[in-house]
């Protein structure tokens, strides 16, 4: 009898790491995934501007060279994004379109929204 327990413990032991490991290969890539989708969504929001209320929230925005920006409308009407040097130009953005520009150069480059142009926001590129 005693060997018999004996057997079943030891038996009892190789599936509970047996079950530990195969949860954890199952589990692992989907952990991996979500971790990596937050990584990715922090890093979009950094360099996202919205239009909400007839304002661009960040007015200012600082980026390194080579990154791209998303403007994304949340206002119930159009708006249109304008560089004022007409570096970069989106078309007329209904209510949660948006529009995205990959800076290629340094500099400033203030914009406006040319249907309302009291808006108006400036991305610097360092």
């Amino acid at each position: 009898m005693r060997i018999l327990i004996s057997q079943f413990r030891s038996a009892a032991a190789r599936f509970a790491v047996s079950r530990a490991l195969v949860v954890a290969i199952l589990l692992g890539p989907v952990v991996g995934a979500m971790l990596a989708f937050g990584a990715v969504a922090a890093r979009d929001a950094t360099n996202l501007v919205t239009i909400d209320n007839f304002t661009f929230t960040p007015p200012e925005l600082t980026v390194a060279l080579g990154t791209t920006v998303k403007w994304v409308n949340h206002d119930d009407i159009p708006h249109l994004v304008v560089n004022k040097d007409k570096v970069f130009q989106s078309k007329a953005l209904d209510t949660d379109d948006s529009f995205s520009y990959t800076f290629a150069s340094a500099g400033t480059f203030d914009y406006f929204c040319a249907l309302h142009p009291h808006m108006v926001g400036k991305v610097i590129v360092k």
